[in-house]
């Protein structure tokens, strides 16, 4: 496994260079871009056509910088130098442990005030060259592909936040334990929490912005199928416990031309450090699984491309509103609840019966896509 870049660039190419980036964490990034990406270009196609609109807001020009504007740049601007001019002079502490260090106190004082100075005293000249005699009122057109960045923002803000809500409720006794060590880790983190938070954020921001919310939500489905499906090459890459169950099967005679480790593996030197101690290894992340599991993070990743190309292959056939999200509600709840199949997830005791959360939102989701698209449809013909 490859906790780190520097492991992964290690092993494939020979290059040793000491990065701190979390293997999680850049394909965790790579996926939030790459579902900005394909929702501006899902965006700007329906904005060709008509059916996304903008619209025109009115805005104050000429105003000199605020007090408040000022001070946020001033905070902003510290807490960048702050951190960045620290880890400078400390890389090699930040490289270690990165995730300590940017919670910590650590940090440069100079450099905060530096980089605090210079945004501060930026926003100030901006604002006195833009600056007028009188100000005035304008209109401005706002189309909504210039709102992707806000939305991806908001998605990323409130995706982490609901991710990480419910991935205490499901395993309770971890937050219990170690509170704090639970709310504010980079680990844990359960994709339907972050849909459910990140929709809910969205969907309220596009409302204020007066975009469609049916044609929005079409055109996010292809990228959050793709975004799920890189999310979880992070995943299996960094062996960060989102394995299955325990598969000592021999591997049948028909996957004879696939790898030993996509039917079963022991995820040597996962970045949780879980399972038995690797011999002769001393550096960090020394542990592998005593017995071998279903490599779950690498079906899903493979479902989850696959359920992109098919989505953005027949996307402009869905001339109904609402059909296209809903489809995708079908993929995903159907992938995820069959997976939860043979996949470590702590269960519910409901009725005498162990069911896991997600087993519950992915039913709940195939449900809803259903209904959605007899309740689209059914409305498409009421109008006609």
């Amino acid at each position: 496994m490859y906790p780190t870049l520097t492991d992964l660039l290690k092993d494939l190419f020979g290059i040793d260079v000491p990065l701190p980036i979390q293997t999680f964490g850049f394909f965790m990034a790579l996926a939030f871009l790459l579902g900005a990406w394909t929702l501006l270009l899902e965006f700007k196609r329906k904005e060709k056509s008509g059916a996304l609109l903008p619209h025109n807001i009115k805005v104050i020009k000429g105003k000199p910088a605020t007090s408040t504007e000022l001070l946020l740049n001033g905070v902003l601007g510290f807490a960048l130098g702050f951190k960045l001019i620290g880890l400078i002079l400390q890389y090699q502490t930040f490289v270690n442990n990165p995730q300590h260090y940017i919670l910590s106190g650590e940090g440069s004082f100079i450099g905060g005030l530096i980089f605090g100075g210079f945004l501060a005293y930026s926003k100030y000249r901006t604002k006195q060259k833009e600056k007028l005699k009188e100000p005035v009122e304008v209109e401005q057109t706002v189309y909504p592909h210039d709102l992707v960045g806000n939305m991806i923002f908001l998605a990323a803000v409130f995706g982490i936040i609901g991710a990480k809500i419910f991935h205490n409720l499901e395993n309770i006794e971890e937050f219990k334990y170690d509170p704090v060590y639970a709310l504010i880790s980079f680990s844990g983190l359960t994709f339907y929490g972050g849909l459910i938070f990140a929709t809910i954020a969205i969907i309220i921001y596009a409302g204020k912005n007066k975009v469609d919310i049916l044609h929005l939500i079409d055109s996010f489905a292809p990228g959050l199928i793709l975004a799920y499906g890189i999310g979880r090459i992070g995943c299996q890459l960094a062996g960060d416990g989102d394995w299955g169950i325990v598969n000592t099967l021999a591997k049948p005679h028909w996957l004879g031309f696939l790898p030993d480790w996509m039917w079963a593996f022991n995820y040597p030197h996962n970045v949780i450090d879980e399972g038995i101690k690797i011999s002769g290894c001393f550096s960090k992340h020394c542990y592998m699984l005593d017995q071998p599991v279903f490599p779950t993070p690498f079906y899903e990743a493979v479902l989850g491309v696959l359920m992109f190309f098919i989505l953005w292959s027949i996307r402009k056939r869905f001339l109904t509103p609402g059909v296209m999200f809903s489809v995708y509600l079908i993929l995903n709840g159907a992938e995820r609840f069959f997976i939860e199949k043979i996949r470590i997830n702590p269960p519910y005791n409901i009725f005498g019966k162990g069911i896991t959360q997600a087993e519950i939102i992915s039913f709940l989701l195939i449900l809803t896509g259903i209904f959605g698209i007899i309740y689209f449809r059914k409305g498409k013909r009421h109008k006609a």
